[in-house]
């Protein structure tokens, strides 16, 4: 798969896929979540096929794929578009993890599960050369303070919403670029978690969340009038 990553959109992807079908749907994806296939841009088979060097099918195969992951919107007249990010999007997005990924914070500090993870991906954003390195790193971040809550379920659901989630920041951060603020808050509730004070992280991760909702709809660019 050693020619799949010949375009500049897919420029800096994984290469040791041992799957041809695996190695589209993460290139395709990764150029999605990163912005270089930004928001409303058309997914046409042939094109993305010709950059990956690959044949229609694979590509055909990971834009269902995406579709069914939220990435994706396939239409009978427009053919398959990466999602656009609107208000709808993100309300339900957002609404769920503030239901969820604070409970699955505080769990996971009760739990006393190795946070290290976290604090790496925290380190890898601060070090980030660019917004895409920083959205990645950050999703990592997050994953890190939920995945040792002891409920395989609830880690699922969250997982499902990584990718999403992922699309909105990168679509925000171009209106409102405040990863600087956010780190900070990353780094505040790290240290709640880190001290064994569960309470604090997941009423920090909350107002985390809530902050971004209120700064991007502050931005008044999502469903502009």
């Amino acid at each position: 798969m050693s020619e799949v990553m010949a375009s500049p959109v897919f420029a800096g992807q994984p290469r040791s896929m041992s799957s041809r079908g695996a190695a589209v749907l993460e290139a395709i994806k990764h150029a999605i979540l990163t912005g270089a296939l930004p928001p409303g841009q058309a997914l046409v088979e042939t094109d993305l096929a010709q950059q990956l060097g690959v044949s229609k099918t694979p590509v055909r195969e990971a834009l269902k794929t995406l579709a069914g992951a939220g990435l994706v919107t396939m239409s009978e007249y427009k053919g398959a578009t990466v999602r656009t990010v609107d208000s709808a999007l993100m309300e339900s997005v957002y609404d769920l993890r503030l239901l969820l990924e604070p409970e699955a914070v505080r769990r996971t500090v009760e739990g006393g599960a190795d946070l290290a993870p976290a604090a790496s991906a925290l380190r890898r954003a601060d070090e980030a050369a660019d917004r895409a390195g920083r959205s990645l790193a950050n999703r990592d971040f997050h994953r890190a303070l939920y995945a040792g809550c002891g409920n395989p379920l609830l880690v699922s659901t969250l997982d499902s919403l990584r990718d999403q989630t992922a699309l909105i920041s990168a679509a925000a951060w171009t209106w409102v670029p405040t990863w600087e603020r956010e780190a900070e808050e990353h780094r505040e509730i790290l240290e709640a978690a880190q001290s064994g004070a569960a309470e604090q992280a997941a009423g920090l991760l909350r107002d985390h969340v809530r902050h971004f909702i209120e700064r991007v709809r502050d931005s008044g660019e999502l469903d502009p009038s």
